[in-house]
């Protein structure tokens, strides 16, 4: 049985015995924190109610101020929900129709949608199986064997045909993709590129290796611009939708400004059309209160990660656990295991009383929508076997020392017993 100590770290001289119980151990807690934070939230709430600024005013500008200022960005524009974010950055960098953007297919499909609603098209490559983010390797393998458009020199994508014009890389589970060598590959062919920060606040990357010169630099500001997404279960979430691009560029800034308000630069002055896609008072109020805690939740969720780790050496499944390379410094928004019964071991935890996520089971290039671009199957391997094979455990701030031995042990379990465990 795998134990640790609780409510302390796990005992230096070897772990006392598990705690056992029948309560579920959900996957997220959203329950503690929103406790915790309780009257805050209420007296912000009632604040704007008697203000009536519902929609701008001073929580969207403080919030926007204070969010850039976390990234190490000059500007953060609040959007409407993460999709608008991506979108509005892809748009703001002059990405539409007749272009292509490089991404991967491992991610939620916001990702793609995104793309497809900038009016451009999307081209694959696969990711690193350990990382699970943008493997540099494949990207450049990719362009160096594309064709180049004689009016830009850009690359021109295998399957959609058109100049590529962008790179979007993931930051998955709150790991950073490997930045620098992207963004190295970015300059030799002229790409633009975007960061999906949508699982990744707070979350660091060592820049700068190359030069030996290494820089610890947050996501948000290790592109042309970043989108985040601030749903509800996020390490930042606000009380319903909510997202944000954050830029170092002063035209990128403007116009996603403008982009969000029905193209206006002031009040009924439209110089573009549009979208309606503003973070309204009460959202940015909530993340204000909530981004006061960012680190100390993302200190807990990497605590919460290193005992897994620990509790998983102890029980000789190391190998399943995520892997961390010297570039990233995950915040952990998902801990992701790895298992070629994944969906076994998910329905023997289920029946257990334990919570898990599937984080994605179908990869974007095999999705129904994306059919017509006729990537088959095979055609990202590491992408297709992490599909296969992740399962994603339970993983929030308050997360227990107790709860995770319980977990580990679970998982135990079920991998030296196999199909047995669940008779």
């Amino acid at each position: 049985m795998i134990t640790a100590t609780a409510p302390g770290p796990l005992a230096a001289g070897g772990p006392a015995e598990a705690q056992t119980s029948d309560e579920v151990v959900p996957f997220l807690d959203l329950t503690a924190s929103h406790a915790e934070l309780e009257k805050e939230l209420i007296d912000s709430f009632r604040e704007i109610v008697r203000s009536a600024r519902f929609i701008g005013g001073p929580n969207v500008e403080a919030f926007e101020k204070e969010f850039a200022a976390h990234c190490g960005t000059r500007y953060c524009i609040g959007v409407s929900s993460g999709t608008d974010a991506l979108r509005f950055a892809l748009l703001a960098s002059d990405i539409g129709p007749g272009d292509a953007v490089v991404t991967v297919a491992h991610t939620f499909l916001a990702t793609v949608e995104a793309i497809s609603q900038a009016g451009a098209e999307t081209e694959f490559v696969d990711i690193q199986s350990r990382t699970y983010t943008m493997d540099p390797d494949a990207l450049d393998q990719y362009l160096s064997a594309c064709e180049r458009d004689p009016a830009s020199g850009r690359p021109i994508g295998r399957r959609s045909g058109k100049p590529i014009k962008a790179l979007l890389p993931v930051h998955l589970y709150g790991q950073v993709a490997d930045m620098d060598a992207i963004v190295v590959i970015g300059e030799r062919y002229g790409l633009a590129v975007i960061e999906d920060a949508c699982q990744a606040h707070g979350a660091e990357y060592l820049s700068g290796r190359a030069r030996n010169h290494i820089e610890r630099r947050r996501t948000g500001g290790l592109g042309k611009a970043a989108a985040f997404s601030f749903y509800p279960g996020k390490n930042l979430g606000a009380c319903g939708e909510a997202g944000a691009v954050t830029t170092n560029d002063d035209d990128v800034a403007r116009r996603v400004r403008m982009l969000r308000d029905h193209g206006q630069s002031q009040k009924y002055y439209h110089e573009i059309q549009g979208y309606n896609g503003r973070l309204d008072a009460l959202q940015a109020a909530v993340l204000r209160i909530k981004l006061r805690r960012l680190d100390k939740w993302n200190a807990e969720r990497r605590e919460a990660a290193r005992r897994y780790g620990e509790l998983f050496r102890q029980a000789g499944l190391a190998a399943i656990t995520p892997f961390e390379p010297s570039w990233s410094r995950s915040v952990y928004h998902l801990y992701v295991i790895r298992s070629k019964m994944r969906d076994a071991l998910a329905r023997y935890l289920k029946q257990r009383g334990i919570d898990t996520g599937l984080h994605y089971p179908v990869p974007a290039h095999l999705q129904r929508c994306c059919g017509p671009w006729r990537y088959g199957r095979g055609s990202l391997p590491a992408t297709e076997q992490a599909a296969a094979e992740v399962l994603s455990l339970p993983m929030f701030p308050t997360l227990t020392p107790a709860q995770q031995a319980r977990v580990v042990d679970e998982v135990h379990t079920f991998m030296t017993r196999g199909p047995l465990a669940a008779a």
